[in-house]
């Protein structure tokens, strides 16, 4: 069972969670106080009894233990401001006397220092008091001296204390509760305006989003604006493919056709020849565009094996050149990952080895590199090479420097327009063993 059945706002997650610990800080916060606040009285309250117990026993040693010296009555009432007793073999003086049936038994114990008494059910008397007692000898003559203090009344302060503390308490919980509120709603204005954006988009006012997002949220905007900008660029080259595509089987078309209701001609050999070239064209030409169509660039979430995909196509064209040696170099692991479409990194992989197959001589070299943020597919052979002023044509739709080699003069070409989607470089140079050396560089980060 989840805690919640739909989703809530941050601000009702926030409250939701904010109040109930808010509370029960409150309570684990106003449990500690009120230990703390009684503990701390009990020390305080010892302290001054055992002070006035030693500022008797001072008096009654000056007055070398008789009792009758002693100015008591208003005197110690007016100092102390405790109840107090104190006894020798011959007498004992208790003031106030309304406490004199409480504090006579604890006379006679054999208790030292603090003694507690709750709820005592004598008249005129407190029923909640702590007491200090103490023994002495002042020549021969034994003196007890209590002195007492009415906890009833302290605890009334302290209760009232403690209930304006967890009042203020409470209120503080709140205001911060309403600071936090407030906070949050300041903080999620700019992402009221992002979904105003996001809106106006959807509803075609604007091609991109140009609001102004927390730092946060600044990433997800550049992905948007990526993702607007890769399907616009794919629904661009998708009418250039149509247009392209329906311009160049127009005329093979019209011409088969016209062949064909062409009922004057017998259909001999060169007709037939004719139009199986046309067809030629057009097939060539569609399965042009198609592949054009597979390639589209860099898909969101997509991504490829490099090193399984080059030994897949490594042992494939090993089967087709058996006289050529394929060879590949690499420091990745098998679990690397490039963010590149599959079939993009096949088409990339499977031109540049096909192309360096054909004109190899004896030995292909593939290299597979990645230096910080940089993949690099580095592809060299033993064949004849290129002159260099001829390499920069490298690359060129349906242009081949040798017309006697198989081919459309589109592998190449293929290669650089899937380099370029993915905002990387393709470079020729002479090989090391006198053949072509293409190098391709993409960002993976």
């Amino acid at each position: 069972m989840t805690l919640f059945r739909k989703p809530v706002s941050v601000k009702s997650a926030l409250l939701l969670l904010l109040l109930p610990a808010g509370i029960a800080l409150l309570a684990i916060a106003s449990l500690v106080h009120g230990l703390l606040l009684e503990r701390m009285s009990k020390e305080f309250i010892e302290s001054r009894l055992k002070d006035e117990v030693a500022f008797l026993e001072h008096h009654i040693r000056q007055a070398e233990g008789q009792i009758d010296a002693l100015q008591t009555g208003d005197y110690f009432e007016e100092v102390f401001h405790h109840a107090f007793a104190i006894q020798s073999p011959t007498q004992t003086v208790i003031s106030p006397q309304s406490w004199r049936p409480l504090l006579d038994p604890l006379l006679q114990s054999d208790e030292q220092a603090s003694i507690r008494v709750h709820d005592a059910k004598i008249s005129n008397a407190p029923s909640d008091i702590l007491v200090y007692r103490k023994s002495f000898v002042v020549k021969d003559t034994p003196i007890t001296v209590i002195v007492s203090e009415d906890m009833g009344t302290l605890q009334n302060g302290q209760t009232e204390l403690h209930a304006w503390t967890t009042i203020v308490s409470a209120m503080l919980i709140f205001l911060l509760v309403g600071i936090i509120w407030l906070g949050v709603n300041l903080s999620m204005r700019p992402v009221v305006s992002l979904q105003a954006a996001l809106k106006r988009l959807q509803s075609g006012e604007i091609s991109r989003i140009n609001a102004q997002a927390p730092e946060e949220f600044r990433p997800l905007v550049e992905q948007l604006n990526q993702l607007l900008d890769s399907l616009d660029q794919r629904l661009e080259r998708s009418r250039e493919a149509l247009a392209n595509l329906s311009h160049s089987v127009k005329t093979p078309i019209a011409a088969v056709r016209q062949v064909l209701e062409d009922t004057s001609r017998p259909l001999d050999n060169i007709l037939r020849h004719e139009m199986g070239s046309r067809l030629s064209d057009i097939d060539r030409q569609l399965e042009a565009e198609m592949r054009r169509g597979r390639f589209a660039g860099p898909q969101i979430g997509k991504s490829a094996h490099p090193v399984k995909q080059a030994r897949d196509l490594l042992w494939m064209l090993g089967r087709l050149y058996p006289e050529k040696s394929f060879e590949l170099s690499t420091s990745l692991t098998d679990e690397s990952r490039w963010p590149i479409e599959e079939h993009d990194l096949n088409e990339i992989l499977g031109n540049l080895l096909d192309n360096a197959g054909k004109w190899s001589t004896e030995c292909v070299e593939l290299s597979l590199k990645q230096h910080n943020c940089l993949a690099q597919i580095i592809v060299t052979d033993d064949g004849p090479g290129v002159a260099e002023d001829e390499r920069m044509y490298l690359g060129q739709r349906g242009r081949r420097l040798d017309e006697q080699t198989p081919g459309h003069g589109l592998g190449l070409a293929i290669v650089r327009e899937i380099v370029a989607r993915y905002k990387g470089n393709a470079s020729f140079s002479a090989g090391s063993k006198g053949g072509l050396k293409i190098q391709i560089e993409i960002s993976v980060c």
